[in-house]
């Protein structure tokens, strides 16, 4: 699992902020919002710190998965998975991910406990490709450990993996960017940046919607799709009271009870409390 650990470097910041920051000036989706906005600061200690806690939690989740998958599926399933060409790997791989990704990101928008954890990322008033990384360890690990855990049990080849790992890193990077990127007749085949930011859009209308992090697909077959193409959110964030500050930022799930609010109801459950958002 040495390649993953390399994966992280790939994601250097000078990289990343040569890419899409003359991106966001060039294609932006709000032109008025520029690299200093409100928390990027705070973004950028995440973009730091957090790396190390979750890498070393999805290391230790992609070994549990191994050691699962050796023990209850055959090794000649195993390997036949392994053995398949490597495009239809990656295209398998990423599929079976992304409906892991769907359920678990929709239970931490169903549970107030794991919703908790799941607001610092959706504090984010001003959505730019900075703002990915502000993510509660607790919640990435979970999150991101869903979609892995099935693959490293099935015994998909190393490389089909790695693949994965880049492609969904950049992906999620455009994906909160601040751009207005078109896909055309894909728009519902792949994930865009206007897909997610209707995710993250304080209009009720998106609220629980687009729970998917690569392909619209699942939300299309669950009945949680909602995008409007003509037209970007014009507010994002959510109504709880999450502190501003990383460190601060970390403590929140477990205050409960000391000043913070519950998350108020969602229109997609009843009788559960649950954020006001997509």
């Amino acid at each position: 699992m040495d390649f993953l650990l390399k994966l992280v470097d790939l994601q250097s910041a000078w990289l990343i902020a040569l890419i899409f920051l003359p991106l966001e000036r060039l294609l932006p989706a709000r032109p008025a919002q520029g690299p200093l906005r409100r928390g990027w600061f705070n973004d950028a200690v995440f973009f730091l710190l957090n790396r190390i806690p979750i890498g070393i939690g999805l290391l230790v989740v992609a070994a549990g998965a191994i050691a699962i998958g050796q023990a209850l599926l055959p090794a000649a399933f195993r390997a036949s998975v392994a053995q398949q060409p490597l495009w239809l790997q990656v295209v398998a791989l990423m599929l079976v991910a992304d409906l892991c990704f769907y359920a678990m990101h929709r239970l931490f928008h169903t549970l107030p406990s794991l919703w908790r954890f799941h607001a610092i990322h959706h504090s984010i008033e001003e959505l730019d490709w900075l703002a990915a990384h502000r993510v509660h360890p607790v919640d990435q690990i979970l999150t991101k450990g869903a979609s892995i855990a099935p693959v490293f049990a099935l015994g998909f080849a190393d490389g089909a993996i790695a693949i994965f790992f880049i492609l969904y890193q950049w992906h999620s990077l455009m994906l909160h960017a601040n751009l207005r990127v078109n896909f055309g007749p894909l728009h519902w085949v792949f994930a865009s940046p206007c897909f997610h930011h209707w995710h993250h859009a304080d209009h009720p209308e998106a609220w629980n919607r687009n729970f998917s992090a690569q392909f619209p697909i699942w939300d299309i077959v669950f009945g949680t799709a909602h995008m409007r193409r003509d037209a970007m959110p014009t507010r994002y964030g959510i109504d709880d009271d999450v502190p501003v500050t990383y460190a601060r930022q970390l403590l929140y799930p477990f205050r409960r009870g000391r000043g913070e609010t519950e998350p108020a109801a969602s229109p997609e459950t009843e009788g559960v409390a649950v954020a006001r958002q997509g």
